[in-house]
């Protein structure tokens, strides 16, 4: 029994990858085997095949001029290799005995080249592929080679007719290749012009339904075009002569043209028109007569097809693409005045052979079965059935078990001999179909072709296809079988497909594991392994979102996904935008960036808006997700601007709105231009809502408009529209009058006005100018007028400060303006001529005062009243004799006011004070100066408060007194509390003595930190306080901490080395200060670090490491009149303890020691050098007169060059406010030393005003006034006065 294996397509995964263990290719084409796709049926590599014609020549060929060659096509395939043979016309034809034909080996194709005697190839061929098998053939083609066409040479006599008869020019073209196009023209190609009376038929032939004379010409030509082989020919030109028929009597006869009824030309008789379905039919009618008949046009029992259409006048009917509904008869009409003459058609459709039911292409039979091979074809006519065999009649064959009914061949118990090609012919006179069918008669056990352990996957609830294709003769029974679990694949969800493949539907967990398919036959027994795996599915977690972005921005789409592991190499997410993929149909400036599931798109555009989808698949499942992106633009311009309803002064515009780009319009700005004042300079006119799209306007006069709209969104503004037409406005009068006049009086006999003009377009016409009216308010009753057209006048010899009233009236060449407001104005201010009388000043406190005043008369302001002035500058200090610079202070009061207060006084100081009135023009006069005094106030808050020498329950304070004390210093007041974890009891401390500077606080707690509180006193009271911290030291840490008996000790620290410093002192100028020091120990040649700090700003400097034998160190740099804080410390350390700290304030430079040239200075430079000269001669002889202090511990002690040399210059200090120590010189210790030690080295201090020496000579004294002096001791337990 004929068995057929029906191809279905494979559903595993063709593209799964290395994601899944195991798995090898799981797109399984047939394993070395090749296959037909008709009826699908697959045959093994070893089965032999009949031969299949694959490839052949598609319709006929035509040897066309321009065609360099020309291939007759036939490629077939079997198994055995097909051999090629070739007829023409019937006969065999050899293609590789022809040395001009191309051949190629293997193949039964060749190559007609184009040549001179192409002609000979000119026939009908036909291919034959064979094996021993059996003979396929291909269909018959045509070779056509075209002649050139060519109009006989003849000499045509001309046409002769009489005036209104009808006649012929006959065309007659020659035949050639379709398609072929006529007409007629002249020799100078001016074409023949047609119309109801001329027409060009469809054969080519000229119809003339009646003459004229004007018809008569020697060169009508017929030219035929041939397009395919792009030939154009002339027919020799014919000539047409009309004889004129003139009206003349000749007897009783009139000869004249004479009319007729209508008579057809064409079609000559009743014709039956046959054509193939959907081909256009033509019907063609034309009539001669006189007058000239009109045609008309109907299909018999029926209407005319909407597709019918009418050509040429009314004489051609044509229907596109005929149907079966267009067959039938058609008539056509032709009628004139005289009559009419009718024609009919009968239209026939007929169609060429179609396939019904076309053979088998492969048939597989096992021996002993019957065979059927079908043929049936439809056509009109019917078509005639061949059979043939091998491409033979199958008459040649004589077969007892073969049997041809109608259209159908029956094979009985089937041979091995009955294998063949078998063709059927179709045939009638619109073409022939030919169709081969391959019989192949054999037994084959079963052979799977589906590879072997096949994996295949799936996602849970979906259907999964596992194939198992046989290839058997007689046809296999097919058996599946669950191995891995062992189980059975019944139920609904499994089912067998007719080519032995296995479904499963909604696939669940348990189907997973291995299945057997089984193939077995008369002849033996297959089988194969498959196992299936269940995956995740492949789903978007996070979707992208509907986004609205600006135009030209960036902006991003996500699209998050989630899949099975295995899957995860080969999982793939495409974007595409509007269907379209947007990696492989968008280039790299398109702006998109395609990264890690994320869409970038750049510089996004309107073409950019659309919807999105993110497409996540694997080569088993995929999944979807859209989103729109909508971009956001401003507004595209407002369109078709229109000006209507045109008025003397107002105009209506209207527009149309453009499109908003997503974001609605919220308003529109119409602008205007003028082109006389400031052409192309466009202003806004109005905004209106953005639902209004027209718009009243109010004008100007004398002013040619042009206008245009801008539309505004969220976005921004739209580019402007296109502008409007021109309208202009005729002038008129101005509308208003000037505006914001300013009544000035620059100099007190006049008065100036000025105004703010006009704009330019509110002139409303030529000749703008302003009349100015103005008189005395209350004294004069007519006006004083000046017309101006400027914007400003001035009025001349006006009394001083009176009022006036004016108006100010616009008017041009067409009228005035409305009438003008009054404005009230005064004329020029002069200055006041009265000071404030009874003037008296009230002390409040010590820096506060209260002044009052008479106000001064009106008529002595002279102007408008600004208000008073008050004046006051100190004197004297109270403190001091000397007398003060004025510095003069004012404080303003506008308005009309009789007091105020005065702030800012500086206590216990002698003031002046005056008080004078002001106007607009300047000041008047002062009052009588007044004199009073402030009483005494608190002190400033001391400048420098510093703790130092930390010991075991003591501290040293030191300060400086306040820059300003406000009154008599009478001492000060010090607190102090310990701030440990929390806050001790404040403690007081009242210092009686105005001059001490430093206090050491004893009996303090040991390891205790302090904060220390100072304030300056008067008589009044206490001043703010200045506060500083510090704290108490344990035992532990006090290694060391020498005193001195002497009531001035410095501070010492154990940390420095084993090493002395003596003689410490400061050398002060305007800006440096030099250090000097004397070195005792055994560690002489140490270092140590100067700090100097600015208190001003808190600003430190630390030096570089100093070499104590050194001796000195200069510190520069310094500001002049600036207080100082220097430190020597042993380490570089900032918040080490000090081993000498001191505060000084530089020298103050006065303006009387500025040089005031250059010349100055240079003298002084001179004067200096021999001062300096005189003075060293001086102490030399001294030195040598006086000789020297003798002293036992100096002399058995080594000598230190700049000590021995700051004690030698001591008794030559200049005793002026210049450069001069303000220090007494201490001996620091540090060290290990005895109490005697000390004892014998302590200082003996004498009660010399001027100067104290110690033993060595060195000068120890300083002096100064209390004012001058701001550098204090700052190391010892005892208070200090100076």
């Amino acid at each position: 029994m004929l068995q057929h294996l029906l191809l279905h397509p494979p559903v595993w995964c063709p593209h799964l990858q290395a994601g899944m263990r195991g798995l090898r290719g799981l797109y399984v084409g047939l394993l070395n085997t090749f296959f037909y796709t008709a009826f699908a049926l697959y045959f093994p590599p070893h089965v032999e095949q009949l031969p299949t014609i694959t490839s052949q020549t598609s319709g006929h060929l035509i040897a066309l001029p321009y065609d360099e060659s020309f291939l007759f096509k036939c490629e077939a395939k079997g198994n055995p290799r097909p051999t090629y043979r070739w007829t023409k016309d019937g006969m065999d034809f050899d293609p590789h005995k022809d040395p001009r034909l191309k051949t190629k080996e293997s193949s039964g194709s060749f190559v007609i080249p184009n040549g001179k005697d192409i002609v000979k190839y000119q026939g009908k061929y036909r291919c034959y592929a064979s094996n021993k098998l059996g003979t396929a053939i291909s269909e018959e083609k045509e070779f056509i080679v075209p002649m050139v066409p060519k109009f006989p040479k003849e000499k045509i006599e001309p046409v002769v007719v009489a005036e209104g008869d009808s006649v012929v020019l006959e065309c007659i073209p020659p035949k050639g290749i379709p398609p072929l196009q006529l007409y007629w023209m002249t020799k100078d190609l001016r074409h023949i012009e047609q119309n109801e009376r001329v027409s060009m038929a469809l054969n080519g032939n000229l119809y003339f339904s009646n003459t004229l004379v004007t018809d008569s010409h020697d060169d009508y030509c017929c030219f035929a075009s041939f397009a395919r082989i792009r030939t154009i020919v002339q027919k020799p030109s014919m000539a047409l002569r009309v004889r004129t028929i003139n009206s003349s009597q000749a007897g009783d006869g009139i000869i004249s043209v004479q009319e007729r009824k209508p008579r057809f030309l064409v079609p000559s008789n009743h014709m039956t028109t046959y054509l193939k379905k959907g081909e256009e039919l033509e019907l063609e009618c034309i009539a001669e007569g006189l007058p000239t008949p009109t045609i008309e046009w109907e299909k018999m029992k029926d209407s005319l097809p909407k597709r019918a259409n009418v050509m040429k006048y009314g004489k051609l009917l044509t229907i596109p693409d005929v149907t079966e509904q267009d067959e039938g008869k058609y008539m056509c009409k032709a009628k004139n005045s005289l009559g009419e003459a009718v024609h009919h058609f009968h239209v026939v459709l007929e169609e060429p052979p179609s396939w019904r039911e076309e053979p088998v292409k492969i048939q597989l039979a096992e021996i002993g079965s019957d065979i059927h091979i079908k043929c049936s074809a439809t056509g009109k006519p019917q078509p005639t059935i061949t059979w043939k065999r091998n491409g033979r009649l199958l008459d040649d064959f004589p077969s007892t078990n073969l049997k041809v009914l109608d259209d159908s061949i029956i094979i009985h118990r089937a041979e091995l001999r009955d294998t063949a090609v078998y063709q059927c012919e179709a045939s009638n006179k619109h073409g022939t179909l030919l169709a081969n069918a391959n019989v192949l008669v054999m037994n084959h056990p079963p052979l799977i072709l589906t590879q072997n352990y096949l994996e295949y996957a799936t996602m849970l609830g979906k259907s999964v296809i596992m194939d198992c294709k046989v290839f058997s003769s007689p046809t296999a029974a097919l058996h599946w079988r669950r191995e891995d679990p062992e189980g059975s694949v019944d139920g609904e969800r499994f089912s067998l497909l007719k080519n032995g493949s296995l479904q499963i539907h909604r696939v669940e967990m348990e189907d997973m594991g291995q299945y057997k398919c089984l193939a077995n036959n008369s002849e033996g027994t297959a089988s194969i392994t498959t196992e299936l795996f269940i995956k995740d599915s492949t789903r978007i977690v996070e979707p992208p979102q509907d986004i609205k972005v600006r135009r030209g921005s960036m902006t991003e789409l996500e699209c998050l996904v989630e899949c099975d592991p295995t899957l995860r190499r080969e999982l793939e997410i495409l974007w595409l935008k509007d269907g379209i993929d947007i990696l492989s149909n968008y280039t790299e400036d398109s702006g998109y960036n395609i990264d890690v599931g994320i869409l970038h798109i750049f510089n996004v555009s309107h073409s950019d808006e659309g919807n999105y989808t993110c497409i996540a698949r694997t080569s088993l499942d995929q999944n979807t997700a859209s989103a729109y992106v909508t971009v956001l633009d401003v507004p595209d311009p407002p369109i078709q601007l229109v000006l209507s309803d045109l008025k003397d002064r107002s105009v209506m515009l209207h527009w149309l709105a453009s499109n908003d780009h997503n974001s609605p319009i919220t308003e529109f700005i119409i602008q205007y231009e003028e082109n006389y004042w400031e052409p192309g300079k466009w202003k806004e006119l109005l905004r209106v809502a953005s639902s209004q799209y027209s718009a009243p306007l109010m004008l100007h006069g004398h002013i040619n408009y042009q206008f245009r709209v801008i539309a505004v969104n969220a976005m921004g503004r739209s580019r402007p529209s296109m502008s409007s037409e021109r309208y202009k406005t005729p002038p008129c009068a101005p509308d208003r009058n000037p505006e914001n006049i300013k009544i000035e009086g620059l100099l007190p006999h006049q008065m100036d006005i000025s105004w703010e003009p006009l704009l330019p377009v509110e002139h409303n016409g030529p000749g703008l100018e302003y009349k100015l009216s103005y008189r005395l308010l209350g004294v004069e009753d007519s006006w004083k007028e000046q017309m101006v057209k400027r914007h400003s006048f001035v009025v001349s010899d006006t009394p001083t400060f009176v009022p006036y009233e004016i108006k100010i009236q616009a008017h041009n060449e067409h009228g005035w303006a409305p009438e003008p407001r009054l404005v009230t104005g005064y004329s020029g201010e002069d200055l006041p001529l009265a000071a404030p009388e009874n003037v008296s000043v009230e002390v409040l406190n010590s820096t506060l005062l209260r002044v009052s005043w008479s106000p001064v008369p009106k008529a002595a302001l002279r102007g408008h009243l600004g208000g008073y002035m008050v004046h006051w500058w100190q004197t004297q200090s109270l403190l001091t004799t000397k007398r003060i610079p004025s510095e003069r202070q004012t404080l303003s009061i506008h308005g009309n006011r009789s007091h105020t207060m005065v702030p800012g006084l500086k206590p216990f100081s002698q003031y002046s004070l005056t008080v004078n009135v002001f106007n607009r023009k300047g000041d008047g006069p002062s009052s009588s100066h007044i004199s009073f005094t402030t009483p005494q106030g608190v002190p400033e808050q001391p400048p420098i408060l510093r703790a130092t020498n930390f010991q075991k329950n003591s501290i040293t304070l030191v300060w400086a007194p306040p820059h300003e004390a406000n009154g008599f210093l009478t001492g000060y007041l010090l607190q102090y509390q310990t701030i440990n974890e929390t806050l001790g009891k404040l403690n007081s401390v009242n210092i009686s003595t105005p001059e001490t500077t430093q206090w050491v606080l004893l009996d303090l707690g040991e390891d205790n930190w302090y904060k220390f509180y100072l304030s300056a006193c008067t008589e009044v009271g206490c001043g703010s306080a200045v506060s500083e911290e510090g704290g108490t030291v344990s035992e532990a840490w006090q290694t060391f901490s020498f005193s001195s008996p002497n009531t001035v000790t410095p501070s010492v620290n154990a940390t420095f080395p084993i090493l002395a410093m003596l003689n410490i002192s400061t050398f002060i100028s305007d800006t440096f200060v030099r250090i000097s020091w004397r070195t005792k120990g055994e560690h002489s040649d140490s270092e140590l670090y100067v700090v100097v700090m600015n208190d001003r700003d808190g600003i430190c400097q630390v030096s570089d490491a100093v070499n104590t034998s050194k001796g000195f160190h200069l510190i520069e740099g310094l500001s002049p009149g600036t207080m100082y804080t220097v430190r020597l410390l042993a380490s570089r350390r900032v918040d080490a303890s000090s081993i000498f700290e001191e505060v000084f304030e530089t020298k103050k430079v006065s303006s009387k020691q500025a040089l005031p040239s250059q010349e100055w200075f240079v003298g002084m430079m001179c004067a200096m050098a021999i001062l300096t000269l005189i003075v060293l001669i001086g102490c030399f002889v001294l030195r040598n007169i006086g000789g020297k202090y003798a002293v036992k511990e100096k002399e058995e002690s080594p000598s230190d060059p700049e000590s021995r040399a700051m004690s030698e210059e001591t008794p030559c200090e200049y005793s002026d406010s210049d450069e001069k120590p303000l220090k007494i010189s201490q001996q620091l210790f540090v060290g290990d030393f005895k109490e005697d030690d000390s004892s014998e080295d302590s200082s003996v201090i004498s009660e010399d005003k001027d100067c104290e020496f110690n033993e060595d000579g060195s000068f120890i004294g300083e002096y100064s006034d209390y004012t001058r002096r701001v550098s204090k001791e700052v190391n010892g337990h005892r208070s200090v006065t100076a």
